[in-house]
């Protein structure tokens, strides 16, 4: 079997599965909350329903606004196909690395919020400047955190921090621990989620994500719900890639391989799980006090920084 059509299927797998892990966490969370809930195919549904429809622009839209739709699913898909799920050494581990995924998922955000202005409504502006000021706050605590991990192996590529992982005996690490905690809170953060955002309101005080995309319709609409969702499922595999890669295979193996897409779906799923668990319990962040909590991420992956220096460097 050839690496480059299974990059390409792998890549597909991750597009096509986001919507279905999507409908998960909503399903879970309904049943948590004693209700019956949409199912995990729901998304699928209302995708394929906003395609179908006309798309309708202000007068006033811009060749931003059209065009921002397609840079943040291309955006998102391109980071998504750099991140290994089931195969470690792939045709693009070259440019799978942590600093141009966060450049991609920078990208993407940058047209979000351009887009988010563009009509000049209020609460578009008002969501884009809630989205940059947390992305200036997420995105280098995010970096501090995957550095801590890139100490070990030397390299901030994906490829060989995974490699250095599998290679490494299981032990307790103090570094990982604070780096695991700080990469989940922002996590949280990058996809909208509870105690950040709320991905379900449509309270116009309280959104983030939603209000930048409030005048979208139609395959635009669908195009930034879709990439949402790719991202979602895409932190989700960063995060089983940089913490729990056991499963994943070096080379294109068939009984290999599908025993790490049984292992990648059930560590996805598990992680899903936490999310759904985490939103019905928790309650959401006031406003003014979610820069703490990704101050609070940042802070942690420092410690992790420091307790690599000072635990495990002479250990």
């Amino acid at each position: 079997m050839s690496s480059l059509p299974l990059q390409i299927a792998q890549a597909l797998l991750l597009v096509l599965l986001a919507p279905v892990a999507a409908g998960f966490v909503a399903s879970v969370k309904a049943r948590l909350q004693n209700r019956h809930g949409p199912g995990l195919l729901q998304p699928w549904r209302n995708l394929a329903k906003l395609f179908a429809k006309q798309v309708v622009l202000a007068e006033n839209a811009s060749w931003i606004f059209r065009f921002a739709p397609y840079v943040v699913f291309t955006a998102t898909v391109m980071a998504a196909s750099c991140v290994p799920a089931l195969l470690v050494d792939t045709p693009l581990s070259l440019t799978a690395d942590v600093i141009a995924l966060v450049s991609l998922l920078a990208l993407a955000r940058f047209f979000l919020a351009l887009a988010g202005m563009d009509i000049g409504t209020a609460f578009g502006g008002m969501g884009a400047s809630r989205e940059m000021t947390f992305s200036a706050l997420a995105e280098p605590a995010l970096l501090m955190s995957v550095f801590v991990l890139s100490l070990g192996a030397h390299s901030t590529n994906l490829t060989t921090m995974i490699q250095h992982t599998l290679n490494t005996p299981i032990m307790l690490q103090p570094s990982l621990a604070f780096a695991l905690a700080a990469m989940l809170m922002i996590a949280l953060a990058e996809n909208g989620r509870i105690p950040v955002d709320n991905p379900t309101t449509h309270l116009e005080l309280t959104m983030v994500h939603e209000a930048m995309i409030l005048e979208y319709s139609g395959r635009h609409l669908a195009l930034m719900e879709w990439a949402s969702m790719i991202k979602l499922t895409l932190f989700a595999t960063l995060i089983i890639d940089l913490f729990m890669p056991w499963g994943m295979v070096a080379g294109p193996d068939a009984a290999g391989l599908l025993l790490a897409l049984v292992a990648w779906v059930l560590k996805i799923f598990g992680l899903l799980l936490a999310l759904s668990l985490a939103e019905t319990y928790l309650a959401k962040l006031r406003l003014f006090e979610v820069p703490e909590f990704l101050s609070m991420a940042f802070v942690i992956a420092f410690l992790g920084l420091l307790s690599h220096y000072m635990l495990e460097v002479n250990a």
